[in-house]
């Protein structure tokens, strides 16, 4: 495995690649990886002959007050791990090669209607920093297919909307959520969980799974279902941003006509910010998934 930085390195090594004939996959990440990462990786093996894993954080999908400066960053053991997930290429490139001229000078991509509410709402301009760097690494590294987690719900459904819209030729690949042993979605941010915190956290996937069993089970009243599963999370401590049920192909608040759904949510806990989802089939709960 190598790991390189510059745009024009990383584009001579894919050229060797792409005259043998490899497809190409990509790993987009902001470091500090996790089992889920890694879930990726492997996945994206599975897809293409060689995987490429960004490593990148991101400034322009931090609001003023989020944690840009605190984010860990850990890129000689995330390249251990990467390694033994059988990732063939690093790329970590600096701020001043994604973004050359500055974040104000920078021409960002906008995904209109699904970058709307949820995530959207609470982190105004997240989604256009989202989109803005995933579109930039998607002409960087030129992959045949691209991995995310559907852990990042709405993110994924904004980069499929994307590449529909723009004409990107990219597959785009959805990898279900890894999950600790008592339900905890992975996330990089659980570090920062102390540890009576980590205790309590694993109520947010219990709570969506209450709700999806509910909804299962026929209810439809959904702003009453939303209601009872913020006063859920509020009971163990903790402060939501949202609750919402909404059509799992849309994300627009859900109807008693949808079959669909995925009940999105968002939450702190102490100074984290803790987000999940689950997607149901309503009266067929053996398809959900999580």
């Amino acid at each position: 495995m190598r790991t390189v930085q510059s745009l024009k390195e990383l584009r001579t090594i894919l050229r060797g690649y792409r005259l043998q004939d490899k497809t190409i996959g990509l790993v987009p990440t902001m470091g500090n990886l996790h089992e889920g990462h890694l879930s990726l990786v492997r996945k994206a093996c599975e897809a293409a002959d060689v995987v490429v894993t960004s490593i990148f954080v991101n400034p322009m999908q931090f609001g003023a007050s989020e944690d840009l400066d605190k984010y860990p960053r850990t890129l000689a053991d995330d390249q251990e791990k990467l390694e033994a997930a059988g990732n063939t290429l690093v790329f970590a490139p600096s701020i001043d090669e994604v973004y050359p001229e500055g974040l104000a000078k920078q021409t960002q991509v906008v995904v209109p209607d699904v970058s709307d509410g949820h995530c959207g709402g609470s982190r105004p301009g997240h989604f256009e920093g989202v989109a803005t760097v995933v579109t930039i690494l998607f002409n960087m590294v030129q992959p045949d297919i691209a991995v995310f987690g559907e852990k990042d719900f709405q993110q994924l459904a904004v980069i499929r909307k994307l590449v529909q819209d723009l004409c990107i030729p990219v597959e785009v690949i959805g990898a279900p959520t890894v999950r600790d042993d008592d339900g905890l979605a992975k996330s990089s941010r659980n570090s920062y969980l102390s540890e009576e915190e980590r205790h309590i956290a694993p109520v947010v996937y219990r709570t969506l799974e209450d709700t999806a069993r509910k909804l299962g089970n026929g209810r439809s009243d959904f702003p009453a279902l939303e209601n009872e599963a913020k006063n859920a999370l509020i009971q163990a401590g903790l402060r939501p941003d949202y609750v919402n049920i909404v059509n799992s192909d849309t994300l627009k608040p859900a109807t008693s006509e949808d079959t669909n759904l995925t009940v999105l949510a968002a939450a702190f806990l102490g100074t984290t910010r803790l987000i999940d989802n689950v997607t149901m089939t309503r009266g067929d709960l053996a398809k959900r998934n999580s």
